[in-house]
């Protein structure tokens, strides 16, 4: 074979050492790229039946399986309740105001001061008053000097009717004098009975026992009848107001439960519906309920706002784990394993929840008992990715 004519680059390259040359002819480009061609051609095959091979493995195996943890939804009992706003009241406080007009002349007791029944808080300008219980006095004086002036003449009359000097006519006028004389003092009597115990309204007292609240008048200052000069509070029990929506109303029941929360939703005082309003406040729509509270450690305050959770009663329901649910615009999700063991899949489900137990939702709607539900990984979860159950 002539060293020109080799098409194989390999055995012109032997044949040239072979022959010792130090000058030889190069082969055409040409024949090289066929020759080169040629070795693509036959290794091509053998690379892409190799990589074919490996990808259908791939596709047959699938996305390796997630390993999470899961849960199976259980049936528990669940208190159906409702949170409302109420205010505190107290059984035992008194709002004071004057049952009389004038100019306070004196304040004898502080805020927060303790005070007995009787025990005298505050003193209103008297003088006027005074001056009319005096005339009163004095006009009851001169009456009953008329009375006995009255007395004396009918028993004069009397006597001499007797020894038959007086005609009977003169003894029953004396006799009508007497008793009009008498009739005059005991109306004197009740006027003047009448501006004592107005007198005595000048004085502001304590009607029972408790604290004083804020003073809001100060001497010097003019009050009326319906000026509030202060509050007595006694410490103990009070009442819960809570205004109930006339839609639930039906539902109402004297002796339901009543739990008093305090700001972190815990339970601070355990009540019972004591009263239940047989009218609805038109401005309102609403129905007022009572619920007494024991107040024994003097945590609450009188006129209070604080949240009240009716307990309408007990169902049996289902509840997811908080970490299995997730919320995205608005609505709720959560990721159920479903199929045979060894090849579940994830499905997510939108949930319908309601209020919290413990760590755990309540489902309405969306979740049954006995489902499958992820309560880790979630976050690495899609539509239909295949999981595997971990401990």
């Amino acid at each position: 074979m002539s060293l020109g004519h080799s098409t194989n680059p390999m055995l012109w390259a032997q044949e040239m050492i072979k022959s010792g040359l130090r000058k030889a002819r190069v082969p055409h480009p040409s024949r090289w790229g066929a020759g080169l061609l040629s070795l693509l051609f036959v290794a091509l095959p053998t690379v892409s039946c190799s990589r074919a091979g490996s990808l259908k493995d791939a596709q047959a195996q699938g996305p390796p399986a997630i390993p999470v943890q899961i849960k199976t939804v259980q049936r528990v009992p669940i208190r159906d309740t409702t949170e409302y706003v109420a205010t505190l009241k107290s059984r035992d406080s008194a709002v004071l105001m004057p049952q009389v007009e004038g100019q306070i002349t004196e304040i004898r007791v502080h805020s927060g001061d303790r005070v007995s029944p009787g025990a005298v808080l505050m003193q209103i300008d008297p003088t006027k008053q005074q001056a009319t219980v005096n005339s009163q006095e004095n006009n009851r004086a001169a009456q009953e000097a008329n009375l006995q002036w009255a007395q004396q003449q009918y028993d004069r009359i009397s006597a001499l009717a007797a020894a038959g000097v007086d005609s009977k006519q003169d003894l029953d006028q004396a006799r009508t004098a007497l008793d009009n004389a008498r009739a005059q003092l005991r109306a004197l009597d009740a006027q003047l009975e009448e501006q004592q115990v107005q007198l005595h309204y000048y004085r502001v007292t304590a009607p029972t026992t408790g604290v004083v609240g804020d003073i809001p008048v100060r001497v010097g200052d003019r009050v009326t009848t319906s000026t509030v000069l202060t509050t007595i509070d006694k410490p103990g029990s009070l009442e819960a107001y809570v205004y109930i929506p006339v839609e639930r109303s039906a539902r109402l029941r004297e002796n339901m439960p009543v739990e008093i929360l305090d700001g972190d939703g815990r339970v601070i005082a355990d009540s019972r519906i004591s009263f239940i309003s047989p009218q609805v406040d038109n401005t309102t729509q609403s129905v007022l309920v009572k619920a007494r509270i024991a107040n024994n450690e003097d945590k609450l305050r009188n006129q209070q706002f604080i949240r009240a959770r009716m307990v309408w009663g007990v169902r049996q329901g289902p509840v997811v784990p908080i970490l299995a649910v997730s919320r995205l615009g608005g609505q709720y999700f959560a990721f159920v394993a479903e199929g045979q063991v060894g090849k579940l899949v994830a499905h997510q489900k939108p949930l319908h929840v309601g209020d919290m137990v413990g760590n755990d939702y309540v489902v309405l709607d969306g979740i049954n008992p006995g489902d499958q539900v992820i309560v880790s990984g979630t976050q690495y979860l899609v539509e239909g990715a295949p999981v595997v159950p971990q401990n």
